[in-house]
């Protein structure tokens, strides 16, 4: 996989099919001409439970990237064993929660590269969902949530991964701290007219990539949208000019 900076804008809109079924799926991917427009989607657990991996083999003939969002979570053996048997799929980017521990991911990480060395591990740090309450009160962890997911970034760099998942409130101190090159995957954008929905941390996608988001991930913005291919095509041209 190419390094983000050397992408297309489109290769790094990675836009969640947040679908109950492959016929939505296969009727929204119906809109575009994704030679130069959809590149890269994301296959979380909604889909990927109804559907199974006959779903991911499908979205990589139509010639799409595919980060497949499972957030893995176990004792380090067990998310060996279930990276492995994801990593064959031929997914480009995976993802397991941070907050499983150094091990653990180390240990999801060998079975991934060993399986699909091009492919991207990426930890989990703190929901979108999360914010300053739920964090403290509910969770019991300590201090703000940019301590938390920068503890957890760390981590993630300590145990070999490749990147995180975050908001992209927290990548300039990301960056700053772990270095350009550690990979920032960021749901929790939204177009300015859109509504936030159950998401606390968010931000527009220009000023996501201004701070310095590798990739960012929209859902219902653009699935949701009148003419979702117009809505994605747009935001190219917004982002390019």
């Amino acid at each position: 996989m190419l390094g983000a900076a050397a992408m297309q804008l489109n290769e790094r809109i990675i836009v969640a099919l947040d679908f109950p079924s492959k016929e939505l799926v296969e009727e929204f991917i119906g809109k575009f001409d994704h030679k130069d427009s959809l590149a890269f989607v994301k296959l979380g657990m909604e889909l990927y439970y109804a559907e199974g991996p006959a779903m991911i083999e499908y979205l990589k003939a139509q010639g799409l990237k595919v980060f497949l969002d499972l957030k893995v979570h176990d004792i380090p053996n067990t998310a060996h064993g279930a990276i492995k048997s994801l990593a064959k799929y031929g997914v480009d980017i995976l993802n397991v929660h941070a907050s499983g521990g150094i091990e653990m991911m180390r240990r999801a990480n060998d079975a991934l590269k060993s399986e699909n060395a091009d492919a991207k591990l990426i930890g989990v740090t703190q929901l979108t969902s999360t914010d300053q309450t739920m964090l403290n009160d509910e969770l019991g962890i300590a201090g703000s949530v940019d301590d938390a997911v920068l503890r957890l970034a760390e981590n993630t760099k300590k145990a070999g991964l490749d990147g995180i998942v975050c908001s992209p409130l927290e990548v300039p101190k990301i960056k700053a701290e772990l270095g350009q090159e550690f990979l920032t995957v960021c749901p929790g954008v939204r177009l300015v007219d859109n509504s936030s929905d159950d998401q606390k941390r968010i931000t527009t996608p220009e000023k996501a990539f201004a701070n310095g988001c590798d990739y960012i991930v929209m859902g219902r913005a653009i699935t949701k949208a009148q003419s979702p291919h117009k809505t994605f095509e747009g935001l190219s041209k917004i982002m390019s000019s």
